[in-house]
């Protein structure tokens, strides 16, 4: 019998697409919805450095937490004083919010992940606000024995937080989870330094940071998940 009795997933580009060059859209919508007098690549631009450093910024110790609302709020108030935009920052935040609840899924998600609940327990454990993780969820159909945001952990991957709280909800040890994400520092250095188990799922095998620490298991497509879990090594 594998040792694993529970399979934790990330939600965006794991479970459901969402490539950061797709967001460049949802800009497009905001400047037709407030009428500015920019261009998607000008206000892109701007935006993402805001969004790169509020990345990077709230995982240093002592900076508080801000929900995706806030930081991309922030991101959009900075961008409209560059630009000289008359925007609407919390309208563009709220507007961008509900353009990333409406994901689809991999081709493979479904089909994978409901040969995995035959035999494990599966929860989602994702950096996101509840705003459009839910309804994602929703759209997506499947069931979770729990869901735990950033929102509501106020802490981000890969600070211990997140996996901790969810290790609680559960009642698990972190040596009986297996953590399934896309991302080689919020998906497998946080939850290794716990002592649970990370699985890379790396459809473009894309070579891995050799500063971060490198996943034992790696997959191509959540498809490979089931076998993998079945022939979980006991040691």
């Amino acid at each position: 019998m594998s040792p694993i009795t529970t399979v934790l997933f990330d939600m965006y580009e794991t479970l459901v697409q969402n490539p950061h060059n797709l967001w460049r859209v949802g800009v497009q919508d905001i400047i037709q919805e407030q009428s500015l007098d920019t261009t998607p690549e000008l206000l892109w631009e701007e935006w993402t450095l805001g969004e790169t450093e509020f990345r990077d910024s709230r995982v240093r110790p002592g900076v508080p937490f801000q929900s995706y609302f806030q930081g991309w709020r922030d991101c959009f108030i900075r961008s409209f004083e560059k630009l000289h935009l008359d925007g609407d920052p919390d309208a563009a935040s709220r507007s961008f919010i509900k353009f990333i609840s409406h994901r689809d899924p991999f081709p493979e998600t479904n089909e994978a992940l409901k040969i995995v609940q035959l035999k494990w327990r599966t929860a989602v454990l994702s950096n996101a606000d509840d705003d459009y993780l839910l309804p994602n969820l929703e759209l997506l159909g499947l069931d979770f024995e729990a869901v735990l945001s950033s929102e509501q952990a106020q802490v981000y991957k890969p600070l211990p937080g997140l996996f901790s709280q969810m290790l609680d909800t559960l009642k698990v040890t972190p040596g009986e989870v297996v953590y399934v994400g896309d991302r080689q520092l919020e998906d497998v250095k946080g939850p290794l330094e716990l002592g649970m188990h990370p699985v890379w799922i790396n459809r473009s095998d894309n070579p891995a940071h050799p500063d971060l620490p490198k996943p034992a298991y790696q997959i191509s497509s959540l498809l490979e998940l089931p076998a993998l879990l079945e022939n979980w090594p006991s040691k």
